[in-house]
């Protein structure tokens, strides 16, 4: 069963061009999140893991450290603001300042819309768009203080499509891609791109689909246009890559689909 390429090398890269940049990834622990920190670390940036269980992303600190990375694990929930706050603190107090944000961190709710609950919506909401918003205004000052720098938020296909029992997560998601798009407006003048990735890739989640309903599994990988489900690592983190190097530095305001051509 196909599923992607795999990691990209089990060391650092030749290239080093992320050498000297500093990211914070939030949830980052399992999943893409992981994948983008192994990814920025391999390019040869410090990243700070931020995280809820802080035991996930000191594991895949020591991954980090086992190819010769820098990294950080962070306790953080980044629905709570107070808590991003002392994250980003922690991290440019470890690295000296910060030149890439990454908010990957999201909670998903599914159910009818006419079954979802108000507490439904607002956990997707503290946890999606809000916790992406704090991570936003936490990490501008220290964007600022470097003369710019990389913003990346996530959004979701089952909003963009408007797939069913997603409604709570939906919202979420689409708030994050008008946030988005109204802080690349205003903060471009500070050199500060800010962008979207849509992604899809082999989630923890997903993984137990895959295993528990194989079949059905194949199915979904035969509908997209390359034929497997993307690689955390390979796929999306080597794309956050280049958004936060200068590869490419004229791109803001802007939605990156990494679906594998399912939309």
């Amino acid at each position: 069963m196909a599923t992607g390429p795999g990691p990209a090398t089990e060391r650092l890269t030749d290239s080093g061009r992320l050498t000297g940049k500093v990211a914070l990834v939030t949830g980052a622990g399992q999943g893409i999140g992981r994948g983008i920190a192994l990814a920025l670390a391999r390019e040869g940036a410090a990243v700070a893991l931020a995280g809820r269980t802080v035991a996930k992303c000191e594991a895949v600190v020591a991954e980090i450290d086992a190819f010769g990375g820098r990294a950080l694990a962070l306790a953080c929930d980044a629905s709570e603001r107070a808590q991003v706050d002392a994250a980003v603190g922690a991290a440019v107090s470890a690295f000296g300042g910060l030149d890439a944000l990454v908010n990957n961190a999201a909670t998903s709710v599914q159910g009818p819309l006419a079954e979802l609950t108000e507490a439904d919506v607002d956990d997707c909401w503290r946890n999606g768009a809000l916790a992406t918003f704090h991570g936003m205004q936490a990490a501008l000052p220290h964007l600022r203080a470097r003369g710019g720098g990389s913003i990346v938020n996530f959004g979701s296909n089952t909003a963009i499509t408007g797939v069913s029992t997603f409604g709570a997560y939906a919202m979420a998601k689409e708030a994050i891609r008008g946030l988005s798009r109204v802080a690349a407006r205003e903060w471009g003048r500070y050199n500060i791109r800010v962008n979207v990735v849509v992604p899809n890739a082999l989630s923890p989640s997903a993984e137990t689909f895959a295993r528990e309903h194989p079949d059905h599994f194949a199915r979904m990988q035969q509908a997209l246009t390359l034929r497997r489900v993307g690689d955390p690592e390979a796929d999306i983190g080597r794309a956050v890559v280049a958004l936060v190097s200068d590869d490419l530095a004229y791109l803001t305001a802007d939605t990156l689909m990494l679906t594998g051509g399912g939309i």
